[in-house]
């Protein structure tokens, strides 16, 4: 069975410092538009990239926060934020990405990641100061408005 790819980037040290001065709630939400961002164009490029007599496929493709049961069954849990960057519940997908004895391996999805990797992370590292900062202005107006 195929595993999932984990990234660790370190080095963001001040990145999280800021997180945490915001509430949990916010700065998950935080994490979640950066990270739906940052998957897009990965995304994108496995659509592009996905077998043409599959449609199918190719229009499940998505970034979202929840996998389907059968692909939740496989997962562990590993960090408060979680993005999933894939085909939809097909089960059949894993065959076109690697291939089975039926018929040869038709990659999209870690050509996708290979392609898109730095813009990826690079936006991650970015966006989510932006996101940090709209998200604390937001909330110092609110507490500015409540006094």
């Amino acid at each position: 069975m195929a595993k999932g790819i984990t990234v660790k980037v370190e080095g963001l040290k001040d990145l999280e410092n800021a997180l945490k001065q915001l509430p949990q709630a916010n700065a998950k939400a935080v994490l979640r538009r950066t990270l739906k961002e940052a998957g897009e164009p990965i995304a994108r490029a496995a659509r592009a990239k996905a077998p043409k007599f599959e449609m199918h496929l190719s229009e499940s493709i998505d970034v979202g926060t929840k996998l389907s049961r059968r692909q939740a069954g496989l997962h562990k849990k590993q960090s408060p934020v979680e993005m999933f960057v894939g085909p939809g519940p097909d089960p059949a997908a894993h065959l076109d990405e690697f291939g089975s004895v039926h018929g040869p391996a038709q990659p999209f999805m870690r050509p996708a990641w290979d392609e898109n990797k730095s813009k990826a992370l690079d936006t991650i590292a970015n966006l989510t100061w932006v996101e940090i900062e709209k998200t604390a202005a937001r909330l110092a107006k609110k507490a500015a408005k409540g006094k």
